[in-house]
């Protein structure tokens, strides 16, 4: 009978149909990006290191499964998440305490932002065992370099809190920070969370970066309020989205009697509300701000709400 060769061996990998040798890796854990969503964004690197290691460790084997199919990659795949980390971590050390070495992906993008794997590189690095990076696509990296907002300073921000009290502290905690802010936002809380924005933060310029990479790709400029209407105006999104937001610049807080004689100013024909929409539209100050200094300069007896 006669039998037909495989394509190509277990540390091969498939380039535009051509098997292509992956090196054998040293021993340790080896810390690689994937694609955020374009498949052809992997790196020769990483496609070598997902060839030749021993076991790939991914959130989802399914979504990981359609890359190491692409390039016809065989090595092993095996889930590791937030949901079994802590009872599969142990023989994950073992093996590479044993001498494998085992590659770590996330579903999109470089692992261990808002991603799982940061326990597993501490717990290896505690055993002397070696981690490598082997770096790549990163959805706030690509949000950043298309944004059009300041990128000589920027702090990634994750996931804001799910609940609302939660979230306020958390974006007041940017206020006065002089750098663009990068956040990942779930699509279908994406509207509610530019309007508290605009109350905690101010109605600042901001950039929404949605399905990067992929087929349906948008992205959106303008200030926190004008995107709030887009967003607000369209049907329900969908997809992965990183949100940027510009920083406190140096002239966005005008000192405190400047700020008070402003807001006298406004009360004398407008109630607090107004008073605190429309001078938060103007200075790019946090609604809510602005709304507890003018009521409490109301309450002193000169101005009513």
């Amino acid at each position: 009978m006669l039998m037909t060769a495989s394509l190509h061996n277990p540390d091969t990998f498939l380039l535009e149909g051509h098997a292509c040798p992956a090196p054998r890796l040293d021993p340790g854990l080896y810390v690689t990006s994937t694609p955020i969503g374009h498949l052809a964004d992997v790196t020769l690197r990483a496609l070598q290191v997902l060839a030749a290691a021993d076991l790939i460790l991914c959130e989802d084997t399914r979504v990981s499964r359609k890359l190491t199919q692409k390039y016809g990659i065989e090595t092993p795949l095996r889930a590791y998440h937030d949901h079994n980390a802590e009872s599969v971590r142990p023989g994950i050390l073992n093996k590479l305490g044993t001498g494998a070495a085992i590659a770590l992906v996330s579903d999109a993008g470089t692992p261990l932002v808002s991603d799982p794997g940061f326990k597993l590189v501490r717990a290896a690095l505690e055993q002397s065992i070696p981690v490598t990076a082997v770096p790549g696509a990163s959805a706030p990296m690509a949000a950043l370099t298309i944004a059009g907002l300041p990128s000589d300073r920027f702090l990634f921000a994750g996931f804001p809190p799910a609940k609302k009290g939660q979230r306020e502290t958390f974006f007041k905690s940017f206020l006065g920070l002089n750098a663009t802010l990068v956040f990942f936002i779930s699509a279908r809380k994406l509207g509610p969370v530019l309007a508290e924005m605009q109350d905690f933060l101010g109605n600042r310029q901001a950039v929404v970066a949605r399905e990067l990479t992929k087929l349906h790709e948008e992205v959106l400029r303008g200030d926190l309020s004008e995107l709030q209407s887009v967003v607000s105006a369209r049907a329900a999104l969908k997809g992965e989205v990183t949100l940027l937001v510009a920083g406190a610049g140096d002239n966005d807080l005008p000192d405190g009697d400047s700020l008070d004689q402003m807001i006298e100013q406004a009360l004398l024909t407008d109630s607090v509300r107004d008073v605190a929409s429309t001078l938060a539209q103007a200075l790019s100050l946090p609604r809510r701000q602005i709304y507890l200094r003018a009521l409490e300069l109301s309450k002193s007896g000169k101005h009513g709400d």
